[in-house]
Protein backbone atom coordinates (compact mmCIF):
# COMPACT_ATOMS: atom_id res chain seq x y z
CA UNK A 1 0.00 0.00 0.00
CA UNK A 2 1.38 3.40 -0.96
CA UNK A 3 2.18 6.04 1.62
CA UNK A 4 0.70 9.51 1.18
CA UNK A 5 4.17 10.74 0.18
CA UNK A 6 4.42 8.04 -2.52
CA UNK A 7 0.99 9.07 -3.82
CA UNK A 8 2.17 12.68 -3.81
CA UNK A 9 5.25 11.85 -5.91
CA UNK A 10 3.21 9.63 -8.28
CA UNK A 11 0.75 12.43 -9.07
CA UNK A 12 -2.14 10.78 -7.24
CA UNK A 13 -4.51 12.53 -4.82
CA UNK A 14 -2.96 12.59 -1.35
CA UNK A 15 -3.84 13.70 2.17
CA UNK A 16 -1.29 16.24 3.38
CA UNK A 17 -2.21 15.61 7.02
CA UNK A 18 -0.58 12.16 7.09
CA UNK A 19 1.99 11.84 9.92
CA UNK A 20 4.84 11.40 7.42
CA UNK A 21 4.00 14.59 5.53
CA UNK A 22 3.26 16.58 8.69
CA UNK A 23 6.67 15.64 10.10
CA UNK A 24 8.39 16.49 6.81
CA UNK A 25 6.68 19.89 6.75
CA UNK A 26 7.66 20.59 10.36
CA UNK A 27 11.30 19.70 9.67
CA UNK A 28 11.27 22.02 6.67
CA UNK A 29 9.73 24.92 8.59
CA UNK A 30 12.39 24.52 11.29
CA UNK A 31 15.17 24.57 8.71
CA UNK A 32 13.67 27.65 7.07
CA UNK A 33 13.57 29.37 10.46
CA UNK A 34 17.26 28.48 10.98
CA UNK A 35 18.02 29.89 7.56
CA UNK A 36 16.21 33.16 8.36
CA UNK A 37 18.13 33.45 11.63
CA UNK A 38 21.53 32.77 10.03
CA UNK A 39 23.80 35.72 9.30
CA UNK A 40 23.35 36.40 5.60
CA UNK A 41 27.13 36.73 5.19
CA UNK A 42 27.78 33.27 6.70
CA UNK A 43 27.93 31.28 3.47
CA UNK A 44 29.16 28.08 5.12
CA UNK A 45 26.27 27.99 7.60
CA UNK A 46 23.77 28.64 4.82
CA UNK A 47 25.26 25.87 2.66
CA UNK A 48 24.97 23.41 5.55
CA UNK A 49 21.27 24.24 5.87
CA UNK A 50 20.74 23.98 2.10
CA UNK A 51 22.16 20.44 2.14
CA UNK A 52 19.64 19.44 4.80
CA UNK A 53 16.77 21.32 3.19
CA UNK A 54 16.98 20.44 -0.51
CA UNK A 55 16.97 17.15 -2.40
CA UNK A 56 20.16 18.29 -4.16
CA UNK A 57 22.00 21.56 -4.73
CA UNK A 58 24.89 22.47 -7.01
CA UNK A 59 27.74 24.95 -6.74
CA UNK A 60 27.54 28.74 -6.80
CA UNK A 61 23.90 28.92 -5.76
CA UNK A 62 22.62 32.19 -4.29
CA UNK A 63 19.29 32.19 -2.43
CA UNK A 64 18.16 35.55 -1.10
CA UNK A 65 15.82 36.23 1.82
CA UNK A 66 13.01 35.32 2.45
CA UNK A 67 12.81 31.94 0.72
CA UNK A 68 9.85 29.61 1.45
CA UNK A 69 9.00 26.04 0.45
CA UNK A 70 6.80 23.11 1.51
CA UNK A 71 8.96 19.97 1.79
CA UNK A 72 12.35 21.14 0.49
CA UNK A 73 13.54 17.63 -0.35
CA UNK A 74 11.62 17.70 -3.65
CA UNK A 75 13.66 20.69 -4.89
CA UNK A 76 16.74 19.97 -7.00
CA UNK A 77 18.94 22.91 -7.97
CA UNK A 78 21.82 22.89 -10.46
CA UNK A 79 24.98 25.00 -10.65
CA UNK A 80 25.20 28.80 -10.91
CA UNK A 81 21.61 29.52 -9.91
CA UNK A 82 20.26 32.78 -8.50
CA UNK A 83 17.00 32.74 -6.52
CA UNK A 84 16.19 36.30 -5.57
CA UNK A 85 14.12 37.72 -2.68
CA UNK A 86 10.72 36.44 -1.50
CA UNK A 87 10.43 33.37 -3.70
CA UNK A 88 8.02 30.56 -2.79
CA UNK A 89 8.40 27.01 -4.12
CA UNK A 90 5.42 24.78 -3.29
CA UNK A 91 7.26 21.51 -3.80
CA UNK A 92 4.67 18.83 -3.05
CA UNK A 93 5.93 17.41 -6.36
CA UNK A 94 9.43 17.68 -7.79
CA UNK A 95 10.87 21.05 -8.78
CA UNK A 96 13.93 20.55 -10.98
CA UNK A 97 16.07 23.61 -11.76
CA UNK A 98 18.95 23.33 -14.23
CA UNK A 99 22.25 25.20 -14.44
CA UNK A 100 22.73 28.92 -15.08
CA UNK A 101 19.18 29.84 -14.06
CA UNK A 102 18.09 33.29 -12.82
CA UNK A 103 14.89 33.55 -10.79
CA UNK A 104 13.86 37.13 -9.95
CA UNK A 105 12.13 38.35 -6.76
CA UNK A 106 8.64 37.22 -5.80
CA UNK A 107 8.55 34.27 -8.20
CA UNK A 108 6.15 31.48 -7.21
CA UNK A 109 6.54 27.89 -8.40
CA UNK A 110 3.56 25.67 -7.59
CA UNK A 111 3.42 21.90 -8.02
CA UNK A 112 0.22 21.46 -5.97
CA UNK A 113 -3.25 21.55 -7.45
CA UNK A 114 -6.72 20.18 -6.67
CA UNK A 115 -9.57 18.54 -8.56
CA UNK A 116 -12.12 20.94 -10.03
CA UNK A 117 -14.82 18.47 -8.92
CA UNK A 118 -15.93 19.47 -5.43
CA UNK A 119 -16.50 15.93 -4.11
CA UNK A 120 -12.98 14.94 -5.21
CA UNK A 121 -11.41 18.13 -3.91
CA UNK A 122 -13.19 17.99 -0.52
CA UNK A 123 -13.87 14.29 0.14
CA UNK A 124 -15.84 13.15 3.17
CA UNK A 125 -13.37 12.10 5.88
CA UNK A 126 -13.90 9.63 8.71
CA UNK A 127 -10.80 10.91 10.51
CA UNK A 128 -11.44 14.38 12.03
CA UNK A 129 -7.67 15.07 12.01
CA UNK A 130 -7.38 14.52 8.26
CA UNK A 131 -6.87 17.38 5.85
CA UNK A 132 -10.09 18.93 4.58
CA UNK A 133 -8.96 18.52 0.96
CA UNK A 134 -7.05 16.17 -1.31
CA UNK A 135 -4.08 17.57 -3.23
CA UNK A 136 -2.48 16.46 -6.49
CA UNK A 137 1.15 17.27 -7.28
CA UNK A 138 2.56 17.75 -10.79
CA UNK A 139 6.31 18.33 -11.24
CA UNK A 140 7.80 21.55 -12.58
CA UNK A 141 11.04 21.73 -14.57
CA UNK A 142 13.08 24.88 -15.17
CA UNK A 143 15.72 23.92 -17.72
CA UNK A 144 19.24 25.32 -17.93
CA UNK A 145 19.78 28.91 -19.01
CA UNK A 146 16.29 30.12 -18.11
CA UNK A 147 15.57 33.61 -16.74
CA UNK A 148 12.25 34.04 -14.90
CA UNK A 149 11.17 37.66 -14.39
CA UNK A 150 9.93 39.17 -11.14
CA UNK A 151 6.52 38.18 -9.84
CA UNK A 152 6.04 35.37 -12.35
CA UNK A 153 3.93 32.37 -11.33
CA UNK A 154 4.79 28.89 -12.67
CA UNK A 155 1.85 26.49 -12.38
CA UNK A 156 1.86 22.68 -11.83
CA UNK A 157 3.15 20.45 -14.61
CA UNK A 158 4.98 23.21 -16.50
CA UNK A 159 8.39 22.88 -18.15
CA UNK A 160 10.25 26.04 -19.15
CA UNK A 161 12.63 25.10 -21.97
CA UNK A 162 16.36 25.81 -22.15
CA UNK A 163 17.50 29.43 -22.46
CA UNK A 164 13.95 30.81 -22.40
CA UNK A 165 12.92 34.09 -20.75
CA UNK A 166 9.65 34.50 -18.84
CA UNK A 167 8.47 38.11 -18.57
CA UNK A 168 7.81 39.77 -15.22
CA UNK A 169 4.33 39.15 -13.85
CA UNK A 170 3.58 36.27 -16.23
CA UNK A 171 1.37 33.35 -15.22
CA UNK A 172 2.78 30.26 -16.90
CA UNK A 173 -0.06 27.77 -17.36
CA UNK A 174 1.51 25.62 -20.12
CA UNK A 175 5.02 24.50 -20.98
CA UNK A 176 7.25 26.95 -22.86
CA UNK A 177 9.60 25.69 -25.58
CA UNK A 178 13.35 26.28 -25.53
CA UNK A 179 14.84 29.56 -26.78
CA UNK A 180 11.64 31.58 -26.36
CA UNK A 181 10.57 34.88 -24.86
CA UNK A 182 7.16 34.38 -23.25
CA UNK A 183 5.01 36.92 -21.42
CA UNK A 184 1.51 37.57 -20.13
CA UNK A 185 -1.42 35.96 -18.36
CA UNK A 186 -1.75 33.35 -19.61
CA UNK A 187 1.91 33.33 -20.63
CA UNK A 188 2.51 32.92 -24.37
CA UNK A 189 5.54 32.93 -26.65
CA UNK A 190 6.03 36.27 -28.40
CA UNK A 191 9.49 35.73 -29.87
CA UNK A 192 12.14 33.08 -30.49
CA UNK A 193 15.72 33.70 -29.37
CA UNK A 194 18.66 32.88 -31.65
CA UNK A 195 21.04 31.55 -29.02
CA UNK A 196 24.38 31.01 -30.71
CA UNK A 197 25.72 29.51 -27.51
CA UNK A 198 23.36 26.95 -25.96
CA UNK A 199 23.89 25.82 -22.40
Amino acid sequence: MKTEYQKCMDGEPFDGSSPELVELTLQTKRLLRQLRETDYADDEAKKAIYKLLFGSIGNQVSIDIDFRCEYGKNIHIGNQVIINMNCTFLDNGAINIGDNVMIAPDVKIYTATHSVVFSERMPVRSNPKASVCDTIACPVTIESGVWIGGGAVILPGVTVGRNSVIGAGSVVTKSIPANSIAVGNPCRVIKSIDNEKTL
